[in-house]
């Protein structure tokens, strides 16, 4: 089937607009010459406007639900002839949802349906109803997937059972006790996919904020000659790199500690507004008698709201510096506010953190432009 090709905002729950709902009812219409398409399109766009990203696409699963007839098996058949891919993953995630809300009594019939319409927008949300219900049974299936053939399923192996997955519902048994999914880790340790590769290291980043030591344990029985691994390996480990816990850090290879000539290390501009660019200069120079292995991060002081400040950790280089050789660096970030942080004005500290150890700082004056 073609591929759906709306063109839309930024705003991810505008994709979820009437013209969307509209196309699935054709969609639906096509395939189910009864269907009833003025009951789904009331009860998709009612109240629409009020509805966040994650409601809208639960709202077109009890729209679907509520206006094809039959039990949930002919249902399903109904939304595996119409399942399309589209031009936004995120889209097609609500084939998924439905087989999550609709059909949690029936695993044998809803984890293939799940394996089949991962491929059209990631079932990673929906797998997570099941592994609540049944932990055992839904993962002894996941572990199966980890041999797909197809990466959206293996993916699906790894990304449905991250303990923390963002906006999914947090797995509280497998945030306490990773070990379940440490075989299906261990499968997906060398995927030649770096979609399933980077499901696999954002999974060991999520058990490592709560179990550092198991997944360090984990990692150690990998073959770090594998470059594929290996680099799964680092970025699984980031968190704990960013922490500069010691037992990461040398693990990386750069547990010891860096020896420099002070650091030189600048911020410009000194002041700025929010929306604006600053630059950091960073010049570092070896005082080893041999090579060194240096991670260099730098870490913001975001202010807050009451005037403390909160400390991020963003990464810059890893990098090797001979005997007595020098490296410059610059990096640039620009201030403005996310969904996720918001900025308010004062004195932001900056400091530069090499092999986990805050050797230099600077800071920058933050302003908010006037109303």
């Amino acid at each position: 089937m073609p591929t759906n090709t709306r063109q839309k905002s930024g705003v991810f729950k505008e994709w979820f607009d009437a013209g969307f709902y509209r196309e699935v009812a054709t969609d639906l219409e096509r395939a189910v010459p009864c269907f009833d398409r003025a009951r789904f399109l009331q009860t998709a766009l009612e109240g629409l406007e009020q509805r966040e990203l994650m409601d809208r696409l639960r709202q077109t699963s009890v729209a679907v639900n509520a206006s094809l007839t039959g039990d949930f098996p002919a249902k399903l058949k109904v939304l595996r002839r119409i399942a399309k891919p589209q031009a936004n993953g995120l889209i097609g995630c609500w084939y998924a949802d439905f087989v999550a809300q609709f059909g949690r009594k029936n695993p044998a019939l809803s984890l293939p349906a799940l394996a089949y319409f991962t491929k059209f927008g990631s079932a990673e949300f929906a797998i997570r109803e099941f592994l609540i219900r049944d932990q055992d049974a839904t993962l002894k299936v996941m572990r199966q997937w980890a041999w797909n053939t197809d990466e959206h399923v293996r993916r699906l192996a790894s990304e449905g059972s991250r303990p923390r997955l963002p906006w999914g519902k947090r797995l509280s048994s497998l945030v306490a006790d990773p070990t379940p999914t440490l075989p299906l880790l261990h499968e997906l340790r060398d995927d030649p996919s770096l979609y399933v590769r980077k499901s696999v290291a954002n999974h060991l980043n999520d058990i490592a904020k709560d179990h550092p030591a198991v997944v360090l344990d984990t990692v150690r029985q990998w073959d770090r000659q594998s470059p594929r691994t290996a680099w799964i390996i680092k970025q699984g480990l980031r968190t704990l790199i960013k922490q500069a816990h010691p037992e990461a850090l040398a693990f990386m290879g750069v547990g010891q500690a860096a020896r420099l000539d002070p650091v030189q290390f600048k911020v410009h501009p000194r002041r700025i507004q929010l929306g604006e660019r600053i630059t950091l200069s960073l010049q570092l120079t070896s005082t080893a008698p041999s090579p060194q292995d240096l991670l260099i991060d730098y870490v913001v002081h975001y202010v807050k709201a009451s005037g403390d400040t909160r400390a991020k950790v963003f990464k810059w280089t890893q990098t090797r510096l001979a005997p007595t050789a020098s490296i410059e660096l610059t990096k640039s970030q620009l201030i403005k506010d996310f969904t996720t942080r918001r900025h308010y004005p004062g004195p932001h500290r900056v400091e530069i953190q090499v092999n986990g150890q805050r050797l230099a700082q600077t800071t920058f004056q933050l302003d908010l432009p006037r109303p």
